[in-house]
This record gives C-alpha cells, sequence and structure tokens, in this order.
C-alpha cells in the first residue's frame, strides 16, 4: 500500500501531497524535510529506491518534478514505479505534458485525477482513458454548472456584490 505521495519541485517545494496514512502535521512536516534532502540530493544514477528512517520510499523525476511515495517494506517497488508512471501519463494526457505550472494553477484538477487513479494508497483505475474520459465528463458539467448561474463563477458574484457596495 502507498502510504502517501508526494510531488516536489527541484527547490524542494511540495506541489501536491497526499496521505493514506494517518499522522500529524509535525509528523508531516518532518517526514517532507527529511525526504526532501535526501531525495534532492540523490544523484539520477542511484536506485529509485531508498529508505530513510525505517520507510522504504519510490523516487522517481520527471522534468522538474519528484515524484516520491512510501511505500510498505512488503510492497513491489517496480510496481509503485508503474503506478506513478501510470499518474504521470494520465497527467501528461490530461494537461498536454503536464508541468509543475500546471500543478500550481490546477492543483484541483491533479488531486481530482490522483483519487480517480489511487483510492486508499492501492490502484484504482489503470486504464488511462476511461480516467480521462471521467474527468472531462467532470470538467464538462462544471463548465455547464457555471454557465448557469446568473453572475457567472463565485469569484465574480462576490466581486460584483463586494463593487456593488
Amino acid at each position: 500500500m502507498i502510504q502517501f505521495l508526494l510531488l516536489m519541485s527541484r527547490q524542494g517545494k511540495i506541489r501536491l501531497a497526499k496521505w493514506y496514512v494517518t499522522l500529524s502535521q509535525k509528523e508531516q512536516a518532518k517526514i517532507i524535510r527529511e525526504v526532501s534532502q535526501v531525495a534532492l540530493g540523490r544523484s539520477i544514477r542511484l536506485s529509485n529506491v531508498f529508505e530513510v528512517e525505517g520507510r522504504k520510499y519510490i523516487c522517481r523525476r520527471y522534468a522538474s518534478l519528484y515524484f516520491i511515495a512510501c511505500i510498505d517494506k512488503t510492497d513491489n517497488e517496480l510496481i509503485t514505479l508503474e503506478v506513478v508512471h501510470h499518474f504521470v501519463e494520465v497527467l501528461d494526457q490530461y494537461f498536454g505534458n503536464v508541468c509543475e505550472l500546471d500543478l500550481i494553477f490546477n492543483f484541483h484538477r491533479a488531486y481530482f485525477i490522483l483519487d480517480e487513479v489511487i483510492l486508499g494508497g492501492e490502484l484504482q483505475a489503470s486504464n488511462k482513458r476511461s480516467t480521462l474520459v471521467y474527468v472531462d465528463r467532470l470538467d464538462v458539467t462544471a463548465e455547464r454548472s457555471e454557465a448557469k448561474m446568473d453572475g457567472g463563477s463565485l469569484v465574480d458574484q462576490v466581486t460584483n456584490a463586494i463593487r456593488g457596495l
């Protein structure tokens, strides 16, 4: 089982974090600090698997982003690498060659796609096409509901209300 998944920039900033086990904020911050030091300091030639304080990590770099998954000691590392790669492929197809800015400005969509691919730390959807069709349908539904609103989006409604004061 994947205990948590982190997407980190080369500068060490967390762009996406999904925790499938319960940890306090203090523990999460400690883990992120330790893992970022190890992951960012590793050579590309080293293995994608490493351990820190008894936890097994799978780390894979795609462009300027590090995808880091913490897994159970008994889990297969290669399967986890494939799950991470599958998630990256779905993001690539959805965003059209995903980059760090896509995750910054569309983080809600990235989290939604992650929840469609991985649920409770296990692979949920292995078919990329069905995942993308579902996400596209959700986007169409969201656009329709925004179009039906009288003042546009909620942000537009709040802005118009403030201007009217």
